[in-house]
């Protein structure tokens, strides 16, 4: 009983338990009420699609997470190298910093199908468009943790007359870290959300072979349960993939910094 005390219990067992009433409810209203599978399947239904469809389904995910994973890592290196350029010069952040925040605000649905007839290979498009969506926290929030640095500490290392480069890896990046790993968190959902929505568009076209192409084939079918399977897929890999980037910031910064060390 003990254990289930724990905050790092309860942030797992909550939220299962949580699934499994919800699960539990889904299942007996639509046998109470006798739903039709094509119009919502039950929750059994959509587990027996995830295993007869398994090749397709899992195949498609295979196909997301890599354009997902190509933008995400793509979106983390320009946008860090962007925030440096940034941090050592406010005239270039004031002269391409209201650029950054036009291709955030730019609906990538929009744009997707330009970037799609001007980039011939179709997973470079789809890695351009996902990369697009997932750029701007990487962005905003690492120049923003490197120039949220101790103003006392700052002027000691200009005191011992630093350069701009010491100041940039001994100071301003332990600073921006925990900002980074924000950043992270929430870039890394981004890029599957960019990289379903560029698979819809291209998908339209007959190029897409990812899990956004599996729904649209499906609602064309009117096979609901296999949508729900699809969609299932991409709602864990997005969990998935912010556990991984939660992780990923406790392994590296809980052991020196208060937002990771600190017990609630």
């Amino acid at each position: 009983m003990k254990a289930l005390t724990r905050p790092q219990t309860q942030r797992v067992v909550v939220p299962l338990l949580v699934a499994v009433v919800i699960l539990a409810l889904w299942q007996g209203l639509v046998v109470a009420f006798k739903v039709p599978h094509f119009i919502v399947p039950a929750p059994t239904h959509v587990a027996q699609v995830l295993v007869t469809d398994a090749g397709l389904l899992f195949g498609a995910l295979y196909n997301t997470l890599k354009i997902t994973l190509l933008s995400f890592a793509t979106a983390v290196l320009l946008g860090v190298l962007v925030a440096f350029a940034f941090v050592q010069s406010r005239l270039v952040e004031v002269a391409f910093f209201p650029y950054a925040v036009l291709l955030q605000v730019t609906p990538v649905v929009a744009i997707a199908p330009l970037i799609i007839i001007w980039v011939k290979d179709p997973t470079a498009s789809l890695v351009i468009c996902a990369t697009l969506v997932a750029l701007f926290p990487i962005i905003a929030n690492t120049t923003l943790g490197l120039r949220s640095v101790n103003p006392g500490l700052l002027s000691y290392f200009k005191l011992n007359r630093a350069s701009r480069l010491q100041v940039l890896a001994r100071l301003r990046v332990p600073s921006a870290l925990p900002y980074f790993f924000g950043g992270l968190r929430i870039s890394s959902g981004l890029a599957l959300i960019g990289a379903v929505v560029a698979e819809f568009v291209a998908g339209t076209g007959g190029t897409g072979t990812g899990l956004a192409y599996q729904i649209l084939q499906a609602g064309y079918q009117l096979n609901i349960p296999r949508m729900f399977a699809a969609l299932l897929l991409i709602t864990v890999t997005g969990v998935l993939l912010f556990a991984l980037m939660s992780l990923l910031s406790k392994r590296l910064l809980g052991s020196w910094h208060d937002s990771e060390t600190s017990q609630e």
